[in-house]
């Protein structure tokens, strides 16, 4: 029986997704391709239908896995997406937590297509998290661009030193709690600035 091209692409977005939590969980080398497939209910012969390489395929799932942590990042202020992102249940939520914590370290040494992916996430989140920082002065939003690559910095590596300890020890919260504190407490500083330089303008 004939595949629709709807069918195809419903099949083809579910061996994506599918890949995109694999990934997270493991690692790029940590999943074969006949794993992967499996787990998406499919078949190993069906992948070369779909994708031309496995690099392809991490490059697509990189994707998929930033388009959802910029859901979390959307339409939200600094403090709820860093409260969210450097919780308990984010860190031990590997499989659909943030692509970039997970899998920073193994796209360093993946093809092009994979870093590229990796970059237009990272750009995508900056973007976002920076949409309140918007200003019409060009030095302004310099200085805004440059303190939310700091804050995704300063958070994604926490998640990473946290992920790094076994699950049990004090030291996997102790990073959690140290470093959303100290985010948020320069966002607060921060905020208070702006207010007070705000209100000497009008004054």
């Amino acid at each position: 029986m004939k595949v629709t091209k709807a069918k195809a692409e419903a099949n083809r977005a579910l061996v994506v997704e599918t890949a995109s939590k694999l990934f997270r969980e493991r690692g790029f080398d940590g999943v074969g391709v006949a794993d992967l497939m499996a787990a998406a209910g499919f078949t190993h012969g069906g992948f070369y239908k779909q994708f031309g390489s496995k690099a392809d395929l991490m490059a697509e799932s990189a994707a998929c896995g930033f388009a959802q942590t910029a859901v979390l990042a959307e339409g939200v202020d600094a403090a709820t997406f860093v409260n969210h992102y450097l919780s308990r249940e984010h860190r031990d939520g590997r499989a659909t937590g943030c692509t970039m914590a997970a899998l920073g370290g193994d796209a360093a040494r993946q093809p092009e297509p994979v870093r590229v992916a990796f970059e237009e996430g990272v750009e995508s989140l900056l973007a976002l998290l920076g949409q309140k920082g918007l200003t019409s002065d060009p030095a302004d939003a310099s200085q805004a661009r440059a303190r939310t690559l700091d804050l995704l910095a300063h958070a994604v590596g926490a998640l990473v030193l946290s992920r790094a300890c076994p699950d049990d020890s004090p030291l996997a919260d102790e990073i959690l709690v140290v470093c959303r504190d100290t985010i948020l407490g320069s966002q607060t500083l921060l905020g208070a600035a702006k207010s007070k330089t705000r209100s000497g303008r009008s004054a």
